[in-house]
């Protein structure tokens, strides 16, 4: 269950303090795959093998979901399972002063524009444990 949060380096830099956080997360999910697949669940709705792939929403940072999610439809698999998580909350260096720009909570509006990201790029399984139906 990789995390892939950022695209563009700079923003992994300023962020994480790790500017090839893209690039190696994009080889971690490309080999993560390659073992196992696509997320399978059983008759119970559980995984039992695959690959399901997280990405938290961030304040301002629709298009680096975008190129997140083309890469996982177009590279992965358009069967690429993803959790989008919208639980961005302003929190330990985060201020009015230090990265204002992360001072916010993500809104329904951005959330929803990543969702339609997603579904534009081609993904389609979701974990929809809380439905994502008025998106769509």
């Amino acid at each position: 269950m990789p995390d892939f949060k950022f695209w563009d380096p700079e923003l992994a830099r300023r962020y994480l303090k790790a500017i090839r956080y893209p690039s190696a997360a994009r080889e971690s999910i490309r080999e993560m795959h390659r073992q196992v697949g696509d997320l399978q669940l059983d008759e119970n709705g559980l995984a039992v093998r695959g690959v399901l792939v997280r990405h938290l929403v961030m304040p301002g940072m629709a298009a680096d979901a975008e190129r997140i999610f083309a890469f996982l439809a177009v590279e992965i698999s358009p069967d690429t399972y993803i959790n989008i998580m919208d639980q961005h909350r302003p929190a330990f260096k985060v201020s009015a002063t230090k990265y204002a720009e992360l001072n916010c909570s993500v809104r329904v509006a951005e959330f929803s524009r990543t969702i339609q990201a997603a579904l534009a790029a081609g993904l389609h399984r979701f974990d929809e444990r809380r439905s994502f139906a008025f998106l769509r």
